[in-house]
């Protein structure tokens, strides 16, 4: 049966940082997502059909940082990345560093559907992606208020010399997808600003295929976030597949082992979506929170930011 799990970022903010209001609205937006992607796999898509979906949908979203709400550089900028991956061929596609692509991750898969270049960057990708006919904006639509108030608030730190302070919903965030299609084809796929205050130019794990993109038919697929330059350094992603392929661990032991032990010296913030050749979920993070939500093979649909895990029936 088909299955789907979404993230939309680890080191949510505190429980008292936003309204109820607010958090319902995000909570709301991840529903969206789940069913955008889910009404593919009902309707006979593939899992890239659902990933993509998914993740669309949360890069249309100001809650999350990918596409419009993405977090700023340090020169106040916006420099978005994307990927997307077929278990069933291994074809991958990427952007990095784009500023003007409305949606990155169907630029990713454009990409890959164009079978021969994995990764494009900067102006290369946002071109491409207008030679595609996908929507481009002006560098303006993708800053809200909230980044904007983030990027000052890191500045601030780092002046004061208390950056080591600022709290996980201060730094990052990241938003991805994991699918399992009827025909037991997997996929992933992830979009993310990067961290606020970023150096210009720096490229994390998100567009990095086996790091925080990967999947692979008959294993899983992952998607992760946190802080990427350690998911490059680990090759998270396959190294999730590669503890299921080679000790035959389960998705939740290999995927926990990874983030709550391979990743734990480095003292960051850290999680993940996976879904295995079954339908099974594992959604580890190691932070005060972590947007997830999952729809499995019975058709549920649940959401979640912090441990209280919301139930909200079929999905219809």
């Amino acid at each position: 049966m088909p299955a789907i799990a979404i993230h939309g970022g680890c080191g949510v903010m505190a429980k008292l940082g936003l309204s109820e209001d607010e958090w319902r609205a995000a909570r709301e937006d991840l529903a969206r997502a789940l069913r955008a992607g889910w009404a593919r796999l009902q309707a006979g898509g593939s899992a890239v059909d659902a990933v993509e979906a998914a993740v669309t949908t949360m890069e249309d979203s100001p809650h999350f940082n990918a596409g419009h709400g993405a977090a700023f550089n340090a020169a106040g900028e916006n420099e978005l990345d994307a990927a997307i991956m077929d278990g069933a061929t291994l074809g991958a596609g990427a952007v990095c560093a784009a500023r003007r692509i409305r949606n990155p991750v169907r630029a990713a898969r454009a990409l890959m559907e164009g079978g021969e270049t994995v990764m494009l960057t900067g102006d290369a990708a946002d071109r491409f992606a207008a030679a595609a006919g996908l929507a481009v904006e002006d560098p303006a639509y993708f800053g809200t208020p909230r980044r904007r108030d983030a990027l000052a608030s890191m500045q601030a730190r780092l002046r004061a010399g208390t950056a080591a302070e600022a709290s996980e919903a201060e730094k990052h965030g990241t938003v991805g997808a994991v699918a399992l299609d009827a025909k037991g084809h997997l996929a992933a796929a992830t979009s993310t600003g990067g961290f606020t205050n970023k150096p210009v130019g720096r490229v994390g794990d998100s567009p990095v295929i086996g790091a925080g993109t990967y999947a692979r038919d008959g294993v899983c697929a992952v998607s992760g976030t946190g802080k990427g330059e350690y998911f490059i350094r680990h090759v998270v992603g396959h190294e999730i597949a590669s503890r299921m392929a080679y000790l035959g661990e389960d998705v939740e032991t290999a995927a926990r082992h990874v983030v709550m032990e391979d990743l734990a010296p480095h003292r960051i913030g850290a999680g993940l979506v996976a879904i295995d050749a079954q339908g099974r979920i594992a959604a580890p993070y190691n932070t005060d929170g972590m947007f997830r939500g999952w729809i499995g093979a019975d058709g549920r649909l649940s959401v979640a930011t912090h441990d209280e895990v919301f139930a909200l029936g079929p999905a219809g």
